[in-house]
């Protein structure tokens, strides 16, 4: 029997990696007259529900998902949140 799961994935730039959106952004912002602004850094939010036997398995397809199309591990880094939905009621 499979569960149900929730995913919340977060898909950034690596630190390294020049981030031309937040530049443009920081530099409204500044313009705006919002001081202090150090670093503005754009990124991706993604959500995912899924099916799977269990968290391992739920987990595994996650990380095979974020490298193969959700993320460019070349130049992104990712995390997620994975949360268990719970068992719907049989009618």
């Amino acid at each position: 029997m499979s569960s149900k799961f929730h995913a919340r994935i977060y898909v950034t730039l690596r630190p390294s990696v020049l981030d031309p959106a937040g530049v443009a952004v920081q530099s409204g912002l500044q313009q705006m007259g919002y001081e202090g602004i150090e670093q503005v850094r754009i990124g991706k939010y993604i959500e995912v529900k899924l099916n799977a036997a269990d968290e391992a398995e739920a987990n595994q397809q996650l990380d095979e998902m974020c490298d193969a199309l959700l993320a460019n591990p070349v130049i992104e880094n990712y995390c997620f949140e994975l949360t268990a939905l719970p068992v719907e009621a049989a009618a």
